[in-house]
Protein backbone atom coordinates (compact mmCIF):
# COMPACT_ATOMS: atom_id res chain seq x y z
CA UNK A 1 0.00 0.00 0.00
CA UNK A 2 1.13 3.62 -0.82
CA UNK A 3 1.02 6.25 1.73
CA UNK A 4 -1.17 9.52 1.86
CA UNK A 5 -1.37 11.64 -0.50
CA UNK A 6 -1.69 9.09 -3.10
CA UNK A 7 -0.09 9.58 -6.79
CA UNK A 8 -2.48 10.52 -9.79
CA UNK A 9 -2.37 8.96 -13.06
CA UNK A 10 -4.93 10.12 -16.18
CA UNK A 11 -6.90 7.83 -18.20
CA UNK A 12 -5.77 4.75 -16.82
CA UNK A 13 -9.13 3.06 -17.91
CA UNK A 14 -8.56 4.48 -21.29
CA UNK A 15 -5.27 3.15 -21.59
CA UNK A 16 -5.94 -0.31 -20.82
CA UNK A 17 -8.97 -0.51 -23.02
CA UNK A 18 -6.69 0.52 -25.58
CA UNK A 19 -4.16 -2.26 -24.64
CA UNK A 20 -6.82 -5.02 -24.84
CA UNK A 21 -7.89 -4.02 -27.84
CA UNK A 22 -4.33 -4.26 -29.27
CA UNK A 23 -4.61 -8.32 -28.34
CA UNK A 24 -7.80 -8.91 -29.24
CA UNK A 25 -9.46 -8.40 -32.05
CA UNK A 26 -13.31 -8.74 -30.78
CA UNK A 27 -13.20 -5.97 -28.51
CA UNK A 28 -15.18 -3.22 -29.60
CA UNK A 29 -15.67 0.30 -28.40
CA UNK A 30 -19.01 2.41 -28.42
CA UNK A 31 -19.39 5.77 -26.68
CA UNK A 32 -22.71 7.69 -26.06
CA UNK A 33 -21.57 11.04 -26.97
CA UNK A 34 -18.92 11.46 -23.92
CA UNK A 35 -15.84 10.13 -25.82
CA UNK A 36 -13.10 12.08 -24.36
CA UNK A 37 -14.64 12.49 -21.08
CA UNK A 38 -14.77 8.80 -20.85
CA UNK A 39 -11.15 8.23 -21.54
CA UNK A 40 -12.10 6.33 -25.34
CA UNK A 41 -10.85 9.40 -27.16
CA UNK A 42 -7.54 6.93 -27.21
CA UNK A 43 -9.31 4.22 -28.74
CA UNK A 44 -11.44 6.16 -31.42
CA UNK A 45 -7.55 7.66 -32.78
CA UNK A 46 -6.17 4.55 -32.91
CA UNK A 47 -8.58 1.85 -33.57
CA UNK A 48 -11.32 3.86 -35.63
CA UNK A 49 -12.78 0.48 -37.29
CA UNK A 50 -13.60 -0.66 -33.82
CA UNK A 51 -15.20 2.87 -32.74
CA UNK A 52 -18.89 3.28 -32.92
CA UNK A 53 -20.43 7.17 -31.86
CA UNK A 54 -23.92 6.18 -31.10
CA UNK A 55 -24.87 9.72 -30.13
CA UNK A 56 -26.74 10.79 -26.92
CA UNK A 57 -29.51 7.43 -27.35
CA UNK A 58 -28.33 5.24 -24.74
CA UNK A 59 -31.23 2.73 -24.97
CA UNK A 60 -29.89 2.65 -28.40
CA UNK A 61 -26.91 1.91 -28.18
CA UNK A 62 -27.55 -0.86 -25.58
CA UNK A 63 -29.40 -2.74 -28.49
CA UNK A 64 -26.78 -2.21 -30.59
CA UNK A 65 -24.16 -3.89 -27.82
CA UNK A 66 -26.58 -6.60 -26.98
CA UNK A 67 -26.66 -7.45 -31.09
CA UNK A 68 -22.16 -7.27 -31.26
CA UNK A 69 -22.15 -9.65 -28.36
CA UNK A 70 -24.76 -11.81 -30.29
CA UNK A 71 -22.28 -11.90 -32.97
CA UNK A 72 -19.19 -12.63 -31.23
CA UNK A 73 -18.28 -9.27 -30.71
CA UNK A 74 -16.91 -8.11 -27.13
CA UNK A 75 -18.37 -4.61 -26.59
CA UNK A 76 -17.12 -2.06 -24.51
CA UNK A 77 -20.51 0.63 -23.44
CA UNK A 78 -19.59 3.78 -22.14
CA UNK A 79 -21.10 6.95 -20.71
CA UNK A 80 -21.71 8.60 -17.29
CA UNK A 81 -23.27 6.17 -14.77
CA UNK A 82 -26.36 7.51 -15.01
CA UNK A 83 -26.91 7.09 -18.72
CA UNK A 84 -25.40 3.68 -18.45
CA UNK A 85 -28.11 2.09 -16.11
CA UNK A 86 -31.27 4.46 -15.05
CA UNK A 87 -32.14 5.44 -18.18
CA UNK A 88 -31.54 2.61 -20.47
CA UNK A 89 -32.74 0.05 -17.98
CA UNK A 90 -35.09 -1.18 -19.88
CA UNK A 91 -33.31 -2.49 -22.56
CA UNK A 92 -30.29 -3.55 -20.26
CA UNK A 93 -33.39 -6.22 -19.02
CA UNK A 94 -33.74 -7.28 -22.47
CA UNK A 95 -31.33 -6.69 -24.23
CA UNK A 96 -28.23 -7.66 -22.62
CA UNK A 97 -29.03 -9.18 -18.84
CA UNK A 98 -32.22 -11.90 -19.54
CA UNK A 99 -30.20 -12.92 -22.54
CA UNK A 100 -26.99 -13.40 -20.54
CA UNK A 101 -25.08 -11.44 -23.17
CA UNK A 102 -20.87 -10.32 -22.94
CA UNK A 103 -21.65 -6.72 -22.66
CA UNK A 104 -19.44 -4.10 -20.46
CA UNK A 105 -21.27 -1.53 -19.70
CA UNK A 106 -18.80 1.44 -18.30
CA UNK A 107 -20.66 3.84 -15.89
CA UNK A 108 -18.40 7.00 -15.45
CA UNK A 109 -18.90 9.49 -12.66
CA UNK A 110 -20.58 7.42 -10.02
CA UNK A 111 -22.62 8.20 -7.08
CA UNK A 112 -22.51 12.34 -5.93
CA UNK A 113 -18.64 12.75 -7.41
CA UNK A 114 -20.52 15.07 -10.51
CA UNK A 115 -21.43 18.65 -10.63
CA UNK A 116 -24.34 18.34 -12.54
CA UNK A 117 -26.88 17.72 -9.52
CA UNK A 118 -29.26 14.80 -9.53
CA UNK A 119 -29.86 14.39 -13.40
CA UNK A 120 -26.14 13.47 -13.34
CA UNK A 121 -25.20 11.53 -10.31
CA UNK A 122 -25.42 7.92 -10.12
CA UNK A 123 -26.59 7.49 -6.26
CA UNK A 124 -28.94 4.46 -7.33
CA UNK A 125 -26.84 2.66 -10.42
CA UNK A 126 -25.33 -0.04 -8.20
CA UNK A 127 -28.90 -0.82 -6.72
CA UNK A 128 -30.50 -0.98 -10.03
CA UNK A 129 -27.97 -3.51 -11.75
CA UNK A 130 -27.74 -5.63 -8.29
CA UNK A 131 -31.15 -6.19 -8.50
CA UNK A 132 -30.61 -8.00 -12.27
CA UNK A 133 -30.40 -11.12 -12.65
CA UNK A 134 -26.59 -12.37 -14.64
CA UNK A 135 -25.40 -8.95 -14.29
CA UNK A 136 -22.02 -9.01 -12.48
CA UNK A 137 -21.10 -5.14 -10.23
CA UNK A 138 -17.80 -3.80 -10.01
CA UNK A 139 -16.99 -0.89 -8.24
CA UNK A 140 -13.08 -0.10 -8.20
CA UNK A 141 -10.78 2.10 -6.16
CA UNK A 142 -7.80 3.32 -7.85
CA UNK A 143 -5.52 3.16 -11.07
CA UNK A 144 -4.16 -0.60 -10.40
CA UNK A 145 -7.14 -2.58 -9.76
CA UNK A 146 -8.61 -0.13 -13.07
CA UNK A 147 -5.71 -1.79 -15.32
CA UNK A 148 -6.36 -5.34 -14.20
CA UNK A 149 -10.46 -4.99 -14.35
CA UNK A 150 -10.18 -4.54 -17.77
CA UNK A 151 -8.91 -7.98 -19.47
CA UNK A 152 -10.50 -9.56 -16.25
CA UNK A 153 -13.90 -8.53 -17.28
CA UNK A 154 -13.34 -8.89 -20.87
CA UNK A 155 -13.26 -12.77 -20.02
CA UNK A 156 -16.05 -12.75 -18.20
CA UNK A 157 -18.71 -14.93 -19.53
CA UNK A 158 -22.28 -12.85 -18.88
CA UNK A 159 -22.89 -8.76 -18.45
CA UNK A 160 -20.85 -6.93 -16.29
CA UNK A 161 -21.63 -2.97 -14.67
CA UNK A 162 -18.33 -1.55 -13.55
CA UNK A 163 -17.90 2.04 -12.26
CA UNK A 164 -15.15 4.08 -12.59
CA UNK A 165 -14.03 7.55 -11.25
CA UNK A 166 -13.41 10.21 -13.80
CA UNK A 167 -10.61 12.66 -13.67
CA UNK A 168 -7.21 12.07 -11.85
CA UNK A 169 -7.30 8.79 -10.99
CA UNK A 170 -5.34 7.98 -7.30
CA UNK A 171 -2.66 5.33 -7.22
CA UNK A 172 -3.14 3.50 -3.71
CA UNK A 173 -1.88 0.18 -4.28
CA UNK A 174 1.40 -1.03 -4.95
CA UNK A 175 2.20 -2.85 -8.25
CA UNK A 176 1.77 -6.56 -6.60
CA UNK A 177 -2.02 -6.05 -5.89
CA UNK A 178 -3.82 -8.74 -7.58
CA UNK A 179 -7.73 -8.02 -8.54
CA UNK A 180 -10.11 -10.76 -8.26
CA UNK A 181 -13.91 -11.32 -9.63
CA UNK A 182 -14.42 -14.04 -6.95
CA UNK A 183 -12.67 -12.33 -3.39
CA UNK A 184 -13.02 -9.13 -1.69
CA UNK A 185 -9.45 -8.06 -0.27
CA UNK A 186 -8.62 -7.97 3.19
CA UNK A 187 -6.39 -4.78 3.77
CA UNK A 188 -6.04 -4.81 7.26
CA UNK A 189 -7.52 -6.98 10.43
CA UNK A 190 -8.72 -5.44 13.72
CA UNK A 191 -11.49 -7.62 16.00
CA UNK A 192 -12.84 -4.05 16.86
CA UNK A 193 -14.57 -3.22 14.06
CA UNK A 194 -14.64 -3.95 10.23
CA UNK A 195 -15.19 -1.93 7.68
CA UNK A 196 -16.36 -2.87 4.30
CA UNK A 197 -15.55 -0.23 1.37
CA UNK A 198 -14.67 0.07 -2.09
CA UNK A 199 -14.35 2.79 -4.70
CA UNK A 200 -13.87 6.35 -3.86
CA UNK A 201 -15.01 5.46 -0.30
CA UNK A 202 -11.69 2.84 -0.07
CA UNK A 203 -9.20 5.90 0.83
CA UNK A 204 -11.33 7.79 3.20
CA UNK A 205 -11.57 4.17 5.21
CA UNK A 206 -8.19 3.60 5.00
CA UNK A 207 -7.64 6.86 6.92
CA UNK A 208 -10.43 6.82 8.99
CA UNK A 209 -9.02 3.30 10.03
CA UNK A 210 -5.38 4.64 10.89
CA UNK A 211 -7.45 7.52 13.13
CA UNK A 212 -9.33 4.75 15.15
CA UNK A 213 -6.08 2.29 15.66
CA UNK A 214 -4.38 5.61 17.09
CA UNK A 215 -7.21 5.79 19.86
CA UNK A 216 -7.19 2.25 20.46
CA UNK A 217 -9.77 0.92 18.18
CA UNK A 218 -8.84 -1.99 15.82
CA UNK A 219 -10.51 -1.62 12.84
CA UNK A 220 -10.37 -4.44 9.70
CA UNK A 221 -10.65 -3.12 6.27
CA UNK A 222 -11.92 -5.03 3.57
CA UNK A 223 -11.97 -3.77 -0.51
CA UNK A 224 -15.08 -5.05 -2.05
CA UNK A 225 -14.74 -3.76 -5.41
CA UNK A 226 -17.00 -7.09 -6.77
CA UNK A 227 -20.21 -6.02 -4.88
CA UNK A 228 -22.47 -8.73 -6.88
CA UNK A 229 -21.89 -11.68 -6.58
CA UNK A 230 -20.58 -10.98 -3.26
CA UNK A 231 -17.77 -12.97 -1.33
CA UNK A 232 -20.25 -13.55 1.57
CA UNK A 233 -17.24 -15.87 3.24
CA UNK A 234 -15.11 -13.12 3.39
CA UNK A 235 -17.55 -10.45 4.60
CA UNK A 236 -18.95 -13.79 7.47
CA UNK A 237 -15.30 -14.14 8.52
CA UNK A 238 -14.36 -10.91 8.78
CA UNK A 239 -17.43 -9.45 10.37
CA UNK A 240 -17.89 -12.43 12.67
CA UNK A 241 -14.18 -11.35 14.19
CA UNK A 242 -15.44 -7.97 14.92
CA UNK A 243 -17.84 -6.08 17.74
CA UNK A 244 -19.25 -3.91 14.57
CA UNK A 245 -19.47 -3.36 11.13
CA UNK A 246 -19.40 -0.35 9.01
CA UNK A 247 -19.65 0.19 5.79
CA UNK A 248 -18.87 2.76 3.26
CA UNK A 249 -19.74 3.41 -0.21
CA UNK A 250 -19.89 6.39 -2.89
CA UNK A 251 -23.88 5.13 -3.34
CA UNK A 252 -27.20 5.48 -1.71
CA UNK A 253 -26.90 3.51 1.38
CA UNK A 254 -30.63 1.59 0.04
CA UNK A 255 -29.52 -1.18 -2.40
CA UNK A 256 -25.73 -0.95 -2.84
CA UNK A 257 -22.41 -2.61 -0.49
CA UNK A 258 -24.03 -1.64 2.82
CA UNK A 259 -27.59 -3.17 1.44
CA UNK A 260 -25.23 -6.26 0.36
CA UNK A 261 -23.34 -6.62 3.70
CA UNK A 262 -26.70 -6.22 5.85
CA UNK A 263 -28.48 -8.95 3.73
CA UNK A 264 -25.33 -11.42 4.05
CA UNK A 265 -24.84 -10.95 8.08
CA UNK A 266 -28.56 -11.54 8.39
CA UNK A 267 -28.76 -14.88 6.45
CA UNK A 268 -25.93 -15.92 8.34
CA UNK A 269 -27.37 -15.04 11.51
CA UNK A 270 -24.56 -12.76 12.44
CA UNK A 271 -26.01 -9.91 14.75
CA UNK A 272 -23.35 -7.48 14.83
CA UNK A 273 -24.46 -3.74 14.85
CA UNK A 274 -24.03 -2.02 11.51
CA UNK A 275 -23.27 1.55 10.60
CA UNK A 276 -23.65 2.31 6.63
CA UNK A 277 -22.12 5.29 5.71
CA UNK A 278 -23.08 6.75 2.61
CA UNK A 279 -25.42 9.19 0.15
CA UNK A 280 -28.60 9.01 2.56
CA UNK A 281 -32.27 8.94 1.21
CA UNK A 282 -31.99 11.61 -0.71
CA UNK A 283 -30.66 14.06 -3.87
CA UNK A 284 -27.86 15.55 -4.30
CA UNK A 285 -26.98 19.77 -5.15
CA UNK A 286 -24.36 20.02 -7.70
CA UNK A 287 -20.78 21.40 -6.87
CA UNK A 288 -17.50 22.10 -8.22
CA UNK A 289 -15.82 19.68 -6.26
CA UNK A 290 -16.42 16.09 -4.69
CA UNK A 291 -14.31 16.80 -1.88
CA UNK A 292 -17.61 19.60 -0.79
CA UNK A 293 -19.94 17.11 -1.72
CA UNK A 294 -18.61 14.33 0.08
CA UNK A 295 -18.25 16.46 3.43
CA UNK A 296 -22.03 17.85 2.88
CA UNK A 297 -23.52 14.48 2.33
CA UNK A 298 -21.58 12.51 5.04
CA UNK A 299 -18.95 10.71 2.60
CA UNK A 300 -15.74 11.85 4.46
CA UNK A 301 -12.87 10.71 6.56
CA UNK A 302 -14.70 12.63 9.47
CA UNK A 303 -18.29 10.60 8.38
CA UNK A 304 -16.04 6.51 8.48
CA UNK A 305 -14.56 7.61 11.89
CA UNK A 306 -17.76 8.50 13.76
CA UNK A 307 -20.05 5.53 12.51
CA UNK A 308 -17.11 3.19 13.83
CA UNK A 309 -16.95 4.88 17.17
CA UNK A 310 -20.72 5.00 17.57
CA UNK A 311 -21.13 1.57 16.36
CA UNK A 312 -19.04 0.59 19.20
CA UNK A 313 -20.88 2.77 21.76
CA UNK A 314 -17.75 4.52 22.27
CA UNK A 315 -18.29 7.51 25.11
CA UNK A 316 -17.01 10.66 24.58
CA UNK A 317 -16.12 12.47 21.26
CA UNK A 318 -14.97 10.77 17.99
CA UNK A 319 -11.54 11.48 17.45
CA UNK A 320 -10.75 14.05 14.33
CA UNK A 321 -9.64 13.11 10.82
CA UNK A 322 -6.71 15.17 9.89
CA UNK A 323 -7.13 17.89 7.09
CA UNK A 324 -5.29 16.41 3.75
CA UNK A 325 -2.80 19.11 2.29
CA UNK A 326 -2.44 17.74 -1.53
CA UNK A 327 -0.58 19.27 -4.07
CA UNK A 328 -1.06 19.24 -7.98
CA UNK A 329 -1.15 15.68 -9.37
CA UNK A 330 -2.07 13.87 -5.50
CA UNK A 331 -4.78 12.56 -4.40
CA UNK A 332 -5.75 12.16 -0.49
CA UNK A 333 -9.66 11.34 1.05
CA UNK A 334 -11.71 14.10 2.08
Amino acid sequence: MRELPYPTVQKPYGRALLELARRRDDVVCLSGDLTRQCEVDLFRDELPDRFVHAGMAEANMIGMAGAMAREGLNPFVHTFGVFATRRPLDQIVNAVAYPNLPVRLIGFMPGISSPGGPSHQAIEDVALMRALPNMTVIDVADAVEIDQVVPLIADHPGPVYLRLKRGEIPVIFDDDRRLSLDEAHVISSGDDVAIFTNGMLLSASLAAASVLERHGVHAAVVNVPVIKPLDVDTVVGVARAARAVVTAENHTIIGGLGSAVAETLAEAGLGRTLRRVGVRDTFAEGALTSPYLFGRYGLSTQDVIDAAWNALDHSGEPPAAPVAKVEAGEYSPV
